[in-house]
């Protein structure tokens, strides 16, 4: 035999060898995958990842946990999830994924529970059920104080006021608002009106484009995002005309230029306006009284009837609390239908505003004034009226006080309370917002009446709307 036909017998060992060998292997391979299937198979789906932000789920709504698990998923209902303590959500499931979004914000300092029942793969196998947990942190907010020696300070400050930080400080504070990740803060410079934007540590600070010299009043930031808005008057408005209590948007993450909601049909100066809740659209009555639904071009605006006040519009909420002259009115905004808000029962004194608490059937915080039999003032009662009417009070202000404003935490777990002490002897200061000199904020739990603490300064972030 030849040396070359050995050499290719040779080789064909080699070869059948190999293929022998790599046969082998992926007879290994594929028993183990095929094992391993029959497994995961066997057990159901499993969850491999999570995902969620308990800080941001405290702040805003529309925060998810997100649940990743071995297997691509048959639709999950939302009849099969249960979150303790109870919040609403919508559920939703993208192959191997499961989100939970909670519509509201979710209470601070408090162990959360989501258990999602009868979860099933696309193929055969058995349903799991998935059970995650995470705990929330403790509430932030921001709070002004001016006229202080050092000048106007923007504070964040936890619940029992004991760890506050100073993060911005300007000899002129006018009003400030909290976005998701900025603070807007409405100045005045060598007396012009400026409004600065920066990070929510008080940093990076930069100027947003005014429409002109002129005057910015009724700030307001959106409930979750970066939308801000403002109304915005001419320095030199007179005989001659112009701009007066424009309404304007704009986005506190981008440097483009505020846009003018265009408003027509009668008078177009702004004296209340709120953004919506979830939505692009913004409640305005104008200084004729007419209530309007609009977007940002406003040109679609539509009309809702006339109104004296708006009240506000809770979180997460499509229903608006406005005062028409017949009374205090509840107006769907998907619909325009309307009913009268439920009269507190035994009530402690006249009525006045309604700040509506966040959740379905959370009720109203309303103040009311306790008049004496001989016509004296006596107090202003801080009240949670339920929506059957029932009234429980939070807080009790002496007549030597005054009351400024309510405002309800995202979550609507706490009533904050803006209080002038002493106001006969308070003196207002001489801004374009004037506030009396001293201040209070009272931090009351809703649900229990129990009183945290009472902050020095005013325009705590929750607060929608400046004080007034």
């Amino acid at each position: 035999m030849s040396t070359d036909s050995r050499r290719v017998r040779a080789r064909r060992r080699r070869s059948r060898g190999f293929l022998v060998a790599f046969a082998a292997v992926v007879g290994v391979l594929l028993l183990v995958g095929g094992v391993g299937g029959v497994v995961a198979v066997a057990q159901g789906p499993r969850v491999t990842d999570v995902q969620v932000d308990p800080e941001a789920a405290v702040s805003a709504s529309g925060a998810r946990l997100i649940l990743t698990t071995t297997q691509s998923l048959a639709e999950v209902d939302p009849s099969q999830v249960e979150v303790e303590p109870a919040t609403p959500f919508t559920v939703d499931t993208s192959g191997r994924n499961v989100g939970i979004r909670f519509t509201l914000p979710l209470s601070d300092a408090s162990d959360y529970r989501v258990t999602v029942h009868d979860v099933r793969g696309l193929g055969a196998g058995p349903a799991s059920t998935l059970t995650e947990t995470f705990t929330t942190p403790p509430l932030q907010a921001f709070l002004l104080q001016r006229g202080r020696a050092d000048g106007d300070t923007i504070f964040r400050t936890d619940l029992q006021g004991e760890a506050g930080v100073a993060v911005f400080t300007h000899d002129h504070i006018e009003d400030f608002r909290a976005t998701a990740n900025h603070l807007v803060i409405s100045v005045r410079e060598d007396d012009e009106a400026k409004i600065l934007i920066t990070d929510r540590d008080g940093g990076q600070a930069r100027e947003l484009a005014l429409p002109g010299p002129g005057f910015v009043s009724n700030l307001q930031s959106a409930d979750r995002g970066e939308r801000i808005g403002f109304t915005f008057s001419d320095a030199d408005l007179g005989s001659a005309g112009g701009r007066e209590s424009r309404l304007f948007t704009a986005s506190a993450a981008d440097t483009a230029d505020p846009v003018e909601v265009g408003l027509t049909g009668g008078d177009v100066r702004v004296a209340d306006w709120r953004f919506v809740p979830d939505t692009d659209s913004m409640l305005v009555l104008t200084f004729d009284s007419r209530l309007l639904l609009t977007d940002a071009q406003g040109g679609n605006a539509a009309p809702l009837g006339s109104a004296v006040a708006i009240d506000g519009i809770a979180r997460g909420s499509s229903v608006a609390v406005v005062e028409r002259l017949e009374g205090i009115r509840q107006i769907d905004l998907t619909d325009g239908s309307e009913s009268a808000l439920v009269e507190a029962v035994d009530a402690p004194g006249l009525p006045g505003r309604a700040t509506p608490v966040p959740g379905t059937g959370a009720g109203t915080i309303r103040s009311f004034a306790d008049i004496a039999e001989d016509g004296r003032f006596q107090s202003t009662i801080v009240a949670h009226v339920d929506d059957a009417g029932a009234t429980r009070t939070l807080l009790d202000v002496p007549g030597t006080d005054t009351v400024l404003q309510t405002c309800v935490s995202p979550s609507g777990r706490y009533a904050a309370v803006l209080v002038a002490p002493q106001a006969v002897d308070n003196p207002f200061d001489r801004y374009q917002l004037p506030l009396p000199e001293r201040l209070l904020t009272h931090l009351v739990e809703i649900d229990t009446g129990e009183e945290l603490v009472a902050l020095q300064g005013f325009d705590l972030s929750w607060c929608q709307v400046p004080p007034g």
